[in-house]
């Protein structure tokens, strides 16, 4: 998660846009188990909010059910509607929702909680929320309790380990109950390019200049390199765990 001062925490957030069909071809999916346990098979309507290029919305999609997708960035909306036929896509942020009052069955947020502004973004997603409604929160995190994946988030100088996907800086409230969370662990396969793939996605990444993101990738590629066993056949296994975390809108 990333917790900076605002003018940090806006570059961050509109970093993704340039590098939008990078974030696609890189970042990982979810378990199906954990779309299911997030949000309510009669859910209607759901909201998908900071969606990117679709990882998370796709999963959404069921017989019956209506997906609309929120982003900031058009560029990430553009790469989303090219591989999400019949997907409802908008400009807006979780602050700031460009829909009617009490719209949706559920709302979702994947990998994006964390930008949102504690204060007016609850109230936003409740004011949307249909009374009784889901809101569902999600992250993956590699899982850095293994020495050679912990060795890649060093490498990376990232902070999106396994245990990060904390909710102690924004916090979810009133008119929301307490809620409940869930794990879920699974395997991302990558090829050593993928891998390199993936970090150049990392909004961290992304901020850089030419010469630290250059060094980035190097240490990354020593990693790799001192240990060889991790690959087979050219596939690297990259163990994740995926928190969830959903509430009822009182």
């Amino acid at each position: 998660m990333v917790n900076d001062t605002p003018a940090s925490h806006e570059a961050h957030a509109l970093s993704f846009g340039p590098a939008a069909q990078v974030y696609e071809e890189s970042r990982p999916g979810y378990p199906a188990a954990a779309v299911e346990w997030l949000v309510p098979a009669s859910a209607r309507r759901v909201l998908d909010v900071g969606a990117g290029t679709g990882k998370f919305t796709r999963l959404l999609r069921a017989p019956e059910r209506e997906v609309i997708a929120v982003d900031p960035s058009q560029e990430m909306l553009d790469v989303l509607r090219a591989h999400s036929a019949g997907i409802e896509t908008l400009v807006g942020t979780a602050e700031r929702l460009p829909l009617p009052d009490e719209s949706v069955d559920a709302v979702t947020f994947a990998q994006a909680w964390h930008w949102v502004d504690p204060e007016h973004g609850p109230r936003e997603v409740a004011r949307v929320l249909k009374p009784g409604g889901t809101l569902g929160l999600v992250w993956n995190s590699r899982d850095e309790r293994i020495d050679w994946v912990r060795e890649l988030g060093e490498a990376m100088s990232s902070n999106d380990r396994y245990g990060n996907a904390s909710l102690t800086e924004n916090a979810v409230t009133a008119p929301f109950d307490d809620g409940e969370s869930a794990e879920f662990a699974w395997i991302q396969h990558l090829s050593r390019a993928g891998i390199l793939t993936l970090v150049r996605s990392r909004s961290y990444f992304l901020v850089k200049g030419p010469d630290e993101q250059a060094e980035t990738l190097r240490r990354v590629e020593a990693v790799l390199d001192g240990h060889p066993e991790i690959e087979s056949a050219g596939v690297i296994e990259l163990p994740h765990i995926t928190q969830a975390y959903r509430f009822r809108r009182g």
